[in-house]
Protein backbone atom coordinates (compact mmCIF):
# COMPACT_ATOMS: atom_id res chain seq x y z
CA UNK A 1 0.00 0.00 0.00
CA UNK A 2 2.75 2.03 0.87
CA UNK A 3 4.26 1.79 -2.64
CA UNK A 4 0.82 3.01 -4.38
CA UNK A 5 0.17 5.72 -2.37
CA UNK A 6 4.06 7.29 -3.73
CA UNK A 7 3.16 5.94 -7.40
CA UNK A 8 0.01 7.72 -7.45
CA UNK A 9 1.66 11.14 -5.90
CA UNK A 10 4.31 10.70 -8.49
CA UNK A 11 1.96 10.52 -11.23
CA UNK A 12 -0.14 13.23 -9.65
CA UNK A 13 3.07 15.19 -9.72
CA UNK A 14 4.78 14.04 -13.49
CA UNK A 15 0.52 15.18 -14.68
CA UNK A 16 0.98 18.75 -12.64
CA UNK A 17 4.37 19.62 -14.61
CA UNK A 18 3.23 18.44 -17.87
CA UNK A 19 0.19 20.61 -18.09
CA UNK A 20 1.98 23.59 -16.34
CA UNK A 21 5.05 23.40 -19.08
CA UNK A 22 2.34 22.48 -21.66
CA UNK A 23 0.78 25.90 -21.26
CA UNK A 24 4.07 27.59 -22.36
CA UNK A 25 4.51 25.64 -25.64
CA UNK A 26 1.41 25.31 -27.12
CA UNK A 27 0.46 25.85 -30.76
CA UNK A 28 -1.01 29.19 -31.45
CA UNK A 29 -3.08 27.72 -33.99
CA UNK A 30 -4.63 25.53 -30.97
CA UNK A 31 -4.64 27.80 -28.58
CA UNK A 32 -5.67 31.22 -30.81
CA UNK A 33 -7.65 30.26 -33.50
CA UNK A 34 -8.95 33.51 -33.27
CA UNK A 35 -5.65 34.72 -34.87
CA UNK A 36 -4.42 31.85 -36.20
CA UNK A 37 -5.12 29.92 -39.07
CA UNK A 38 -3.45 27.43 -41.47
CA UNK A 39 -3.14 28.62 -45.10
CA UNK A 40 -1.13 25.70 -46.37
CA UNK A 41 1.06 22.53 -44.63
CA UNK A 42 2.69 19.85 -45.62
CA UNK A 43 5.79 18.13 -44.54
CA UNK A 44 8.22 21.33 -45.15
CA UNK A 45 6.09 23.93 -43.75
CA UNK A 46 3.26 25.35 -42.30
CA UNK A 47 1.85 28.74 -43.52
CA UNK A 48 -0.22 30.61 -41.25
CA UNK A 49 -2.54 33.89 -41.43
CA UNK A 50 -1.79 35.84 -38.13
CA UNK A 51 -4.75 38.58 -38.21
CA UNK A 52 -4.91 40.87 -35.25
CA UNK A 53 -7.57 43.84 -34.68
CA UNK A 54 -6.58 46.92 -32.92
CA UNK A 55 -5.40 46.50 -29.68
CA UNK A 56 -5.94 42.66 -29.74
CA UNK A 57 -3.27 39.87 -27.97
CA UNK A 58 -3.13 36.47 -28.07
CA UNK A 59 -1.91 34.10 -25.30
CA UNK A 60 1.78 32.96 -24.67
CA UNK A 61 2.31 30.22 -27.60
CA UNK A 62 5.27 29.15 -29.52
CA UNK A 63 6.63 28.77 -33.32
CA UNK A 64 9.53 26.59 -34.86
CA UNK A 65 11.86 28.84 -37.00
CA UNK A 66 9.62 30.63 -39.58
CA UNK A 67 9.90 33.17 -41.76
CA UNK A 68 7.32 35.95 -41.16
CA UNK A 69 6.08 38.39 -44.44
CA UNK A 70 4.26 41.58 -42.73
CA UNK A 71 1.38 43.01 -44.88
CA UNK A 72 0.87 45.69 -43.39
CA UNK A 73 2.47 47.99 -40.88
CA UNK A 74 2.92 46.81 -37.38
CA UNK A 75 3.11 48.25 -34.15
CA UNK A 76 3.20 45.86 -31.62
CA UNK A 77 5.41 44.07 -28.40
CA UNK A 78 6.21 40.85 -27.53
CA UNK A 79 5.91 39.54 -23.54
CA UNK A 80 8.03 36.13 -23.00
CA UNK A 81 7.40 33.68 -20.46
CA UNK A 82 9.72 35.20 -18.62
CA UNK A 83 7.72 38.74 -18.43
CA UNK A 84 10.24 40.88 -20.41
CA UNK A 85 9.05 42.63 -22.92
CA UNK A 86 9.75 43.36 -26.71
CA UNK A 87 8.40 46.29 -28.69
CA UNK A 88 7.65 45.46 -32.70
CA UNK A 89 7.66 47.99 -35.44
CA UNK A 90 7.39 46.75 -38.77
CA UNK A 91 6.32 48.00 -42.46
CA UNK A 92 4.64 46.46 -44.60
CA UNK A 93 6.41 43.70 -47.22
CA UNK A 94 9.11 43.58 -44.24
CA UNK A 95 10.45 40.17 -44.19
CA UNK A 96 12.08 38.96 -40.98
CA UNK A 97 13.34 35.79 -39.73
CA UNK A 98 12.41 34.91 -36.68
CA UNK A 99 14.57 31.65 -34.49
CA UNK A 100 10.90 30.33 -33.11
CA UNK A 101 10.34 30.29 -29.27
CA UNK A 102 7.66 31.19 -26.70
CA UNK A 103 5.85 34.39 -26.76
CA UNK A 104 2.60 36.59 -26.60
CA UNK A 105 2.20 39.15 -29.08
CA UNK A 106 0.30 42.40 -28.56
CA UNK A 107 -1.27 44.99 -31.38
CA UNK A 108 -0.50 48.04 -30.30
CA UNK A 109 -1.63 50.46 -32.91
CA UNK A 110 -5.61 51.32 -33.66
CA UNK A 111 -5.06 49.58 -36.81
CA UNK A 112 -5.47 45.52 -37.60
CA UNK A 113 -2.59 44.09 -39.15
CA UNK A 114 -2.02 40.97 -40.88
CA UNK A 115 1.60 38.69 -41.01
CA UNK A 116 1.75 35.26 -43.25
CA UNK A 117 4.36 33.07 -40.92
CA UNK A 118 6.64 29.92 -43.14
CA UNK A 119 6.85 27.90 -39.83
CA UNK A 120 9.63 25.38 -41.06
CA UNK A 121 9.55 21.37 -40.05
CA UNK A 122 12.57 19.32 -39.28
CA UNK A 123 14.87 18.85 -42.10
CA UNK A 124 14.96 19.58 -45.80
CA UNK A 125 13.81 16.34 -47.81
CA UNK A 126 16.39 15.24 -50.04
CA UNK A 127 15.63 15.55 -53.91
CA UNK A 128 15.65 12.98 -55.87
CA UNK A 129 18.01 12.30 -59.24
CA UNK A 130 15.45 10.59 -61.87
Amino acid sequence: MKHAKQFFSAGIIAISLFMTTGAFAQDAVKVDSTHYKVEFENDQVRVLRVTYGPGEKSVMHEHPNAVAVFLNDVQGQFTFPDGTTVPVATKAGQVIWDQGGKHLPENKSDKPFQVIVVELKGKPAVMKKD
